[in-house]
């Protein structure tokens, strides 16, 4: 489906979910929950706290639901609006960081005791290289790759120009890649992607 399309999709259900329709409500769950999920299990690194946060996501959005009028934001983003603010709630109330499960959450057979052992190291090292990054490069590196937003998207959520998160999500992916001793990009010469002075804007 275009990107357009789809948006305009979840707005009419939105307006149904609002008029009391169930089915709807039930549509936009199926559609947003495991995004929802991946994302909140990406920033606290907990199934268990990831599944919580998405349950309290949605419970928010309903009672919210009544007062939503698009006025310029997507539903989509208006939604991860609320899930960005569950999780700052939720990282602002924990004591230390918990392994990322998120890394480690990967369907296929059981590994033998020397692949899990690389597998253990690999993901040791992608988590460090991610706690590099900064609090706003990782909650763009999240909403993009796990919840699939666009970068209006995202900079509707985070408050910032969609040029500046497309160089946020550039410099977290170089960032990771130096850390991983991977080769680098060099710096697209791209006029949606905005000078690294103007990111605080």
């Amino acid at each position: 489906m275009d990107p357009h399309e789809h948006e305009q999709d979840v707005e009419a259900l939105a307006t149904r979910a609002q008029s009391g329709d169930r089915a709807a409500l039930g549509a936009i769950y199926d559609r947003l929950a495991g995004r929802v999920y991946r994302f909140a299990l990406f920033r606290v690194g907990s199934r268990a706290d990831a599944e919580d946060l998405m349950q309290r996501t949605f419970l928010k959005m309903i009672e919210s639901l009544p007062r939503y009028q698009p006025r310029g934001i997507p539903f989509e983003a208006w939604f991860f609006r609320i899930a960005r603010n569950a999780v700052i709630d939720h990282l602002r109330g924990r004591r230390s960081p918990e392994p990322l499960d998120a890394l480690a959450d990967v369907e296929g057979p059981a590994p033998g005791p020397a692949e899990s052992a690389e597998l253990a190291m690999e993901f040791r090292r992608l988590e460090d290289a991610l706690q590099q990054l900064t609090p706003v490069q990782q909650e763009v590196i999240g909403y993009r790759y796990m919840a699939g937003l666009s970068s209006r998207e995202i900079g509707l959520i985070i408050g910032k120009r969609e040029g500046s998160v497309r160089a946020l999500q550039f410099r977290a992916l170089q960032a990771l890649r130096r850390s991983l001793g991977r080769p680098v990009d060099a710096e697209p010469h791209d006029p949606r992607i905005v000078p690294e002075t103007e990111l605080e804007s």
